[in-house]
């Protein structure tokens, strides 16, 4: 999970998050974890697995600078679990800010190498980073996820169908393409949305009406909001009239609203929500369909129901410049350890 989603826990949340997690984790950018497929056997818990086999020679991170916020340090989501996880260590390790334009303007002049931003931060696609696969699973996947209230499924089971259509259809690279073009681009939400889901056969749809009333909410965060946008504008092509209630807020405003039915359906981030509804208790794993499941179980007794998650995250992730990646043939995160070039 991200920081900048942290504030929406609570105090009591905060607390054990910032504990488990690098540079925070939370509600504005998920950062907070791992991808779809990342191995549901992969721990969850704040202590590291075990370190990875030493390579003959010197690493290519022991010849790379690592950037991030201060904490990075003492945190296992961070440089702890880069070393735990993964058995890496740095030549240095730079503090700087939480995902943000001192580690992207670092990254860029060559001060580091390696630099923790969020995975579908606009920086990576605006500057052509290249953000490494978590390959071992380090972090809790915080996959994009439909939320919306069964009634309305029960009713009219297309709006599973489109919905989880659109998940489906929604990459890592296509989420950090969609917040570019509204936060670099100057694109407004709904602009971006209706060419990605044209770009994707989404739009335009068959049309006709009558097929219930939904109303979509996002907080006052625009990947948020750009994702409400992917789900109203499906659901408006297939028949359905949608009411949108957006920048409404932080997550202890919005979810609350989904909770008594202002709402009907949100975009969420499965290890955020999950430890958001069980108020903190850690049951957030790397796994992302094990993450929506569990959110399921909390869920069931408030009428929502989480569908699909997409293959996108909005998590604490790692990335280098296309020349670093090219000159040390990066991919995953485990390809840091792999001996470094010789001279």
């Amino acid at each position: 999970m991200r920081m900048t989603r942290m504030a929406a826990l609570g105090a009591a949340t905060l607390a054990l998050v910032l504990s488990a997690c690098s540079s925070g984790g939370g509600s504005s950018s998920a950062t907070a974890g791992a991808a779809a497929s990342a191995p549901a056997s992969a721990p969850a818990s704040a202590e590291p697995a075990s370190s990875a086999p030493a390579s003959a020679g010197p690493s290519v991170a022991s010849t790379l600078v690592l950037g991030g916020p201060p904490e990075c340090p003492q945190r296992p989501f961070c440089l702890q679990g880069l070393e735990g996880t993964y058995g890496l260590q740095f030549k240095d390790f730079k503090a700087l800010d939480v995902g943000g334009p001192l580690t992207v303007e670092a990254l860029k002049n060559g001060d580091i190498q390696v630099g923790l931003l969020f995975t579908s931060d606009a920086a990576i696609a605006q500057n052509g980073f290249v953000l490494l696969q978590d390959d071992k699973g380090l972090q809790l996947a915080d996959n994009v996820v439909p939320v919306i209230r069964k009634e309305i499924v029960d009713a009219n089971p297309d709006a599973a169908t489109l919905l989880n259509s659109i998940s489906a259809k929604l990459t890592q690279d296509e989420l950090t393409a969609l917040n570019k073009a509204v936060i670099v681009d100057g694109q407004t939400s709904a602009e971006a949305a209706t060419k990605w889901l044209t770009d994707n056969g989404f739009l335009p749809g068959p049309g006709g009406s009558g097929k219930g009333d939904v109303t979509v909410g996002s907080t006052n965060f625009s990947e948020q909001e750009i994702l409400a946008e992917l789900y109203a504008q499906t659901l408006e092509a297939n028949g359905f009239t949608v009411d949108r209630k957006f920048q409404l807020g932080n997550r202890e405003v919005v979810f609350p609203a989904l909770l008594s039915g202002e709402l009907d359906l949100l975009a969420e981030y499965a290890a955020t929500a999950l430890e958001f509804v069980n108020k903190g208790a850690g049951e957030a794993t790397t796994d992302a369909q094990g993450n929506v499941d569990k959110l399921n179980e909390h869920l069931a007794a408030d009428g929502l129901v989480a569908l699909d998650p997409a293959s996108a995250t909005d998590q604490n992730g790692f990335v280098v410049t296309s020349d670093t990646a090219t000159q040390f043939s990066l991919a995953n995160l485990s390809d840091l350890a792999k001996p470094a070039p010789t001279q």
